[in-house]
């Protein structure tokens, strides 16, 4: 896929945009370790940056099907690429001026999200999709290890202030590479001579998108088994394993090597399905959705730390095998002007309430013990999957059957 060029300027400028997303928290957290920034004001910045990415979603997914998708991503890299300067400049001056700042970076982050996952489709034809989602969450996962690392050895040379203009420099790669798809009638964000010059407000034209997304049976079903899973499966790995890593096993090596081995199974699941066809991709890709529920229970039992590792790599791989046919067939089953506007519905509520599942599990667990949330946390990472693959479109993530020898 990365020899074709519209493809690798838009793969180009998603890497960019991640490597931005990811080193951000780490260079704030260098800014407090050199007591330039409080703890408490790095809590208050990545919240202002969280509530930035959910305000622009939905808003961005209807100017990506109303006007140009490439535009979208160029405005929205340009404003999180003029957020990291500002950052840096109210350092030790003003946090309100930072806080503000990283809502627009978050901002430009969600907006990016559902326009590149529609520009994906207008670039790539629709043979080719599946491996093109797996190079682009293959460039997720690489920027999620590398990120971080980057920063970290750049810190060594240059201050936070530099680190943070050259996430902004990031940005602007972002915003400036990828090319344009080709889009045709309503997709392509031309005027419709039949609908005047009335115009929908957001409200109503992300209602049509809800309606859309409704047409198809799969995809609420799948979207409300992923939210579950992110809720309770990830909150158990943002929270739970770093304290049975230090409770149980008295060292931060089960949760360094549990991490790296999650990306490490994601890294193999995104290069598995870019070449797999399995004969019911949706009730695949959600056994793949349902393998996340290892991650918890690994943590219930007084195993060998290498059981801990296998378990969350076995969920990197099981993310995965549902991520690349999930966009596949969003952006083949989803009519194309009212793709951006789907895929914001997605990454609002899987991502959206992430928080809140991490907000709640702290206290979930001093009031009812850790042994029974994780066990309550599993036992949604499987249930939900398995309610999902009940509804006969989930099969094929499709609501028409597939051509003969289509599936193979």
């Amino acid at each position: 896929m990365l020899l074709d060029l519209a493809f690798l300027r838009l793969w180009t400028g998603a890497t960019a945009s991640g490597l931005a997303t990811w080193a951000l928290p780490f260079v704030l957290g260098l800014a407090v370790f050199d007591r330039t920034l409080a703890a408490t004001d790095l809590g208050l910045l990545l919240a202002a940056r969280t509530v930035g990415f959910l305000a622009a979603v939905p808003v961005a997914g209807v100017l990506a099907d109303r006007h140009s998708r490439r535009g979208v991503v160029l405005w929205a890299g340009l404003a999180a690429g003029a957020s990291a300067p500002v950052i840096a400049l109210g350092l030790d001056r003003s946090v309100l001026l930072m806080a503000m700042a990283a809502a627009v970076a978050g901002a430009g982050q969600g907006a990016c999200r559902p326009a590149y996952q529609a520009l994906t489709a207008d670039v790539v034809d629709a043979g080719r999709r599946q491996q093109a989602n797996a190079a682009m969450t293959l460039s997720v996962r690489v920027t999620t290890l590398v990120g971080p690392s980057l920063a970290a050895l750049l810190a060594v040379f240059l201050d936070t202030w530099a680190l943070l203009v050259g996430i902004g420099l990031l940005w602007l790669v972002a915003a400036c590479v990828p090319g344009a798809g080709v889009r045709t009638g309503a997709a392509s964000g031309t005027p419709d001579p039949s609908a005047g010059t009335d115009r929908m407000s957001f409200a109503a034209e992300f209602a049509e998108g809800v309606r859309e997304a409704r047409r198809h049976p799969w995809f609420f079903a799948g979207l409300g088994a992923l939210t579950a899973v992110i809720a309770t499966g990830y909150s158990a790995t943002g929270v739970a394993l770093p304290l049975v890593s230090r409770d149980e096993y008295g060292t931060e090596v089960v949760l360094a090597g549990a991490m790296t081995a999650y990306t490490a199974g994601a890294l193999g699941g995104a290069l598995l399905i870019a070449r797999w066809r399995p004969r019911s991709p949706g009730r695949a890709a959600l056994a793949g959705l349902a393998s996340y529920g290892f991650a918890p229970l690994s943590l219930l039992f007084p195993v060998h730390p290498a059981v801990v590792m296998a378990a969350y790599a076995v969920a990197g791989v099981g993310i995965e095998l549902f991520n690349v046919p999930w966009f596949t067939a969003a952006q083949r089953e989803v009519a194309p002007d009212k793709l951006a506007r789907v895929s914001s519905l997605d990454f609002l509520l899987s991502y959206g309430l992430a928080p809140v599942g991490l907000a709640a599990i702290a206290p979930a667990i001093d009031a009812f013990g850790t042994t029974s949330v994780l066990a309550g946390c599993a036992v949604v990472c499987f249930a939900a999957p398995a309610a999902a693959a009940l509804v006969p479109s989930a099969r094929t993530f499709s609501t028409t059957a597939p051509a003969p020898g289509e599936a193979h």
